[in-house]
């Protein structure tokens, strides 16, 4: 279920029932675009289920989904169709249409293409852990996360919410478990990373399935290229990418977790209880191993998502390659 995660704390106070967060999100449920519509979003049922609710209960972790769609435009398709316009201006009139004019047809051409556009959906899994005071995305890419934590925040009274952060940024504890090859406890550094410089000359380096207790690393380290990825495995249980900007990426659950599980234990109340119920311990110890959590949470009267990150975020795509 969860690929990667953005995690941000919720601001004491907030007090929420299931059945007004329902009320809520049912203001704007997911619709596909219309015939000259570029892009929709909105809520879905998690469980797939037609008129099915829209937030879900699992062992008292709340579960939402959104859902974008946008309309597949070629650049090359669009340009085409301007010159065919601005050609018949010129032959009609003698004269090139200007920049103004020029504009003006790229957007009749837009309007002419999008009904024949192909569409492309997408889905973001959001999991509200009231008890810990967590608010979890399932993006790798923080704009995707601002409009998902913009719009609950629109929707729901009283919801604040930072961007979690910790005393140690990740990328300076990322350095110093690669100087000193050692791992914090309960973690194991895995055979992925990236350093890059922070000169003017951004160098980068990248390991892939290669063994990162090496001199090389360190002296990449010492030479001042700092680690922007690295991959961990929690507890034997859970691995994944940590990046610069505390978000974890390329989540993957080891088989340790489903022992035990049988077909019957499949379905969607079982892959929440084993998600949630493992990152619940994950998140935490990773949070201890940084030193704790760093800055307060937002005023009252401050923007609800608009704590700024640690560091850059990656917006790349989750699945490229190191």
């Amino acid at each position: 279920m969860f690929k990667n995660l953005i995690v941000y704390r919720i601001a004491p106070g907030w007090q929420a029932e299931l059945t007004a967060l329902e009320e809520a999100l049912a203001r704007q449920p997911f619709q596909e675009c219309g015939a000259t519509q570029e892009q929709s979003s909105g809520w879905v049922p998690p469980r797939g289920e037609a008129h099915g609710l829209l937030a879900e209960s699992v062992g008292g972790q709340w579960i939402l989904r959104f859902m974008t769609e946008a309309k597949m435009l070629p650049a090359t398709v669009l340009a085409r169709k301007v010159k065919e316009k601005a050609a018949q201006i010129e032959q009609q009139t003698g004269r090139k249409p200007g920049k103004k004019e020029t504009k003006e047809l790229k957007d009749e051409a837009k309007l002419d293409l999008l009904p024949m556009a192909f569409t492309k959906q997408g889905s973001t899994w959001v999991w509200i852990d009231r008890e810990a005071g967590l608010l979890v995305l399932d993006t790798g890419a923080q704009g995707r996360a601002d409009e998902i934590t913009s719009l609950l925040v629109e929707q729901l009274p009283g919801l604040q919410l930072a961007l979690l952060d910790t005393q140690t940024s990740a990328q300076a504890a990322m350095a110093l478990w690669l100087k000193e090859q050692q791992a914090p406890a309960g973690f194991a550094i895995d055979r992925e990373c990236e350093l890059k410089a922070a000169d003017e000359s951004k160098a980068v380096v990248r390991y892939a399935r290669h063994p990162l207790d090496i001199e090389e690393v360190q002296a990449h380290i010492q030479a001042g290229k700092l680690p922007t990825k690295l991959a961990m495995t929690w507890d034997e249980r859970v691995s994944f990418v940590l990046t610069e900007g505390l978000q974890l990426k390329k989540l993957s659950f080891q088989d340790t977790v489903f022992e035990g599980q049988t077909q019957d234990d499949a379905g969607f109340d079982a892959d929440v209880a084993i998600a949630t119920g493992e990152l619940c311990k994950l998140i935490p110890d990773l949070i201890a191993a940084l030193g704790g959590e760093g800055r307060g949470l937002p005023d009252a009267a401050a923007p609800a998502a608009g704590a700024a990150p640690q560091a850059p975020v990656d917006e790349t795509d989750d699945d490229a390659p190191f």
